[in-house]
């Protein structure tokens, strides 16, 4: 994923203040429009242009972009860096599943799916705004539950109206077996209230840590299982980790690489639990003495005659 340089699609440069970005957005998003725009490749061109908006014009999204950006070129390979994962709160409403905000990967790295920012001037007595962050939990997390510790860096405006972040940290309720993409409410952690109005709520998408063994697909789980040729060949009980621990795992003869063991229900934990697919791959050990070359050999005396490939030939 490359890294995208918002300020260079806009065509202003990075202390550029906020009118300016939105004169130069309306600018190129007249040149193109694709209704009217007869330049090449316009609507292509005209999303780069209002992604980029999306981040700049929003000045708490500028912030968080600048965060991270001070240390990115355009088309650098990007990876959010350390403590990304404690993630940035912006106020405006959480994302549903019905919005459908057509951006890109990276943007969606930064900050998410969540609906455009802005809104109606606040009234004098109003409740305020609504916050939604990302969240990274662990996929064990999700298995057991439990009270977890999370920090969030805010946009705060000092009395010049610049913004800067402030980190706040809450105790959070992660419920057993939530779904990466879900979203948890909590009551009155969102904007301050206007004119003794009540607080905003607080809503945070969930995503899961990437994972070194297993991966998630819905509720089921999907992991690899190393095993030996003849555990393949004869069957075997053999050790597998699971989120929530090692399990027996029977390996039927004849077994070969890819086949799917299916452990009904040690999926994601719910009211219609998920399944843990260990699919098998099997190693071959090196050829690497005497004794195991001669092992070898006499593999191959065994079976004379066998080709692997045979299926692949006219």
């Amino acid at each position: 994923m490359e890294f995208k340089d918002y300020y260079a699609t806009l065509g202003v440069e990075r202390g550029a203040s906020q009118d300016e970005i939105k004169r130069s957005f309306r600018k190129l998003a007249r040149k193109y429009h694709p209704d009217v725009s007869k330049e090449p490749e316009a609507e292509a061109r005209f999303k780069e242009v209002a992604e980029a908006y999306e981040a700049l014009g929003d000045p708490e999204k500028r912030a968080a972009y600048d965060d991270v950006g001070s240390r990115y070129r355009r088309g650098q390979e990007f990876q959010p860096p350390p403590g990304w994962n404690s993630g940035f709160e912006f106020s405006g409403r959480d994302a549903g599943a019905g919005d459908d905000e057509d951006f890109s990967d990276f943007f969606e790295s930064l900050f998410g799916r969540h609906a455009r920012g802005g809104g109606p001037a606040q009234p004098m007595h109003a409740a305020g705004g609504d916050h939604h962050a990302r969240i990274v939990i662990d996929l064990e997390d999700a298995y057991r539950g439990g009270r977890r510790t999370i920090s969030l860096r805010t946009p705060v405006a000092d009395p010049q109206g610049r913004l800067t972040l402030q980190e706040r940290q809450l105790d959070v309720n992660i419920p057993k077996g939530v779904r990466e993409g879900q979203h948890l409410r909590l009551a009155g952690q969102g904007g301050a209230g206007h004119g003794g109005g009540p607080a905003g709520d607080l809503y945070l998408e969930i995503v899961f840590k990437p994972h070194d063994r297993f991966r998630v697909d819905g509720r089921d789980v999907y992991m690899q299982l190393p095993i030996a040729p003849w555990e393949a060949a004869l069957g075997a009980t053999v050790q597998a980790p699971t989120p929530e621990g090692s399990v027996q795992l029977t390996i039927p003869p004849g077994s070969s690489s890819g086949r799917k063991l299916r452990l009904k229900g040690k999926g994601l934990p719910g009211a219609t639990p998920g399944d843990l697919y260990a699919v098998l791959d099997i190693h071959v050990p090196p050829a690497d003495s005497a004794q195991a070359r001669e092992a070898y050999a006499a593999l191959a005396r065994a079976f004379p005659g066998y080709d692997p490939r045979s299926a692949q030939k006219a």
